[in-house]
């Protein structure tokens, strides 16, 4: 079985405003980090229709958008919001006091 990478910190809760989309990096990959209604989701940040930038994307509720080709991802689990598109990876993410941490996988694409 292999190991979990660490969770690592990626951002204070006050850097992270309601519906905006933050890039950041952990483990070498880009990720695209926001809060939707007081939670916090982090999931890949490269779009897989032509690799545009998700972080750089319009967040409504929690539904993420590329701005390249408008491809969107629910922020909670990675899935397309349209039938037949891939998904995105979703990553764990937890606040420890004032610090938001992203670890590993919530799930495995298929």
């Amino acid at each position: 079985m292999s190991k979990r990478p660490p969770f690592v910190r990626v951002a204070g809760v006050e850097e992270i405003p309601e519906g905006v989309v933050k890039h950041v990096i952990v483990h070498d990959k880009p990720m695209a980090l926001c809060r939707v209604e007081g939670n916090f989701f982090a999931v890949n940040a490269v779009c897989p229709h032509m690799g545009g930038p998700l972080a750089n994307g319009r967040l409504e509720g929690c539904v993420i958008q590329c701005p390249w080709h408008g491809w969107t991802f629910d922020v909670r689990t990675g899935l397309a919001d349209h039938p037949g598109g891939h998904a995105v990876s979703a990553y764990e993410v937890r606040v420890e006091g004032n610090d938001v941490l992203v670890g590993w996988l919530k799930r495995p694409l298929s």
